[in-house]
């Protein structure tokens, strides 16, 4: 079965001054006929581009998907590496012109792990990272989590007018408070229905915020 070469071009806005031509002329000199041309008009960081999804469904096993420049696919390193992976399994293959990596070749497919490998190494670093901050500000004293979103005058009025009868829609319309945020100050406060004494909800409402463990955040998704 002959195979075929289908091409994805990208820029990042809609704007007529920014042209996809030069990576046009690259991939139809590369074997790629016009017919096979997908085209997007969006950033990279957006999942939904419906050029991008078309190309991908048009490609069949012992194609070639070819591109311009990587950052013309993938938002970022390891998404990119996910999409090759993903044709990889379909028996497609992958060629970016400027960087001279075809998947095809053993050269191309070194390359392609080896980014691989980089992308799960940087993973690992962020994660590192982040760990041993967190560590650090524990060893000053420090206490993770997120400062309390309402001020305690704030709770008080919020929590009156759900004890005169207010619905929580209705508080978080007429306080502009999302419903997510209204829950968890209702939890941190101990608020749980009509008739919570006034003076209970405003030591609450003044005490700090304490982080949730894994072990809570857990128990809420489940």
């Amino acid at each position: 079965m002959s195979y075929m070469f289908v091409g994805y071009m990208r820029v990042s806005t809609a704007d007529d001054r920014q042209s996809v031509d030069l990576q046009r002329d690259a991939l139809v000199a590369a074997g790629v006929d016009d017919r096979h041309l997908h085209e997007d008009r969006a950033s990279g960081a957006r999942d939904d581009r419906p050029g991008l999804k078309a190309c991908l469904a048009d490609l069949r096993s012992g194609d070639v998907l070819v591109v311009w420049k990587l950052d013309r696919l993938g938002r970022s390193l390891s998404h990119l590496i996910c999409i090759v992976d993903e044709l990889k399994g379909r028996g497609v293959a992958f060629r970016s012109l400027t960087e001279a990596i075809d998947t095809n070749t053993a050269h191309g497919e070194f390359l392609f792990n080896l980014f691989g490998s980089l992308a799960q190494y940087e993973r690992a670093l962020i994660k590192e990272r982040v760990t041993a901050g967190l560590a650090a500000a524990r060893r000053r004293g420090r206490k993770g989590g997120r400062p309390p979103t309402l001020d305690p005058e704030r709770v008080e009025r919020i929590v009156a007018a759900l004890d005169d009868g207010a619905s929580k829609a209705s508080v978080c319309r007429s306080f502009k408070v999302p419903r997510s945020t209204l829950i968890d100050t209702l939890h941190r406060v101990g608020w749980t229905g009509a008739g919570m004494s006034p003076t209970k909800t405003r030591r609450a409402a003044q005490a700090p915020s304490k982080p949730k463990t894994a072990a809570v955040v857990d128990g809420e998704r489940g």
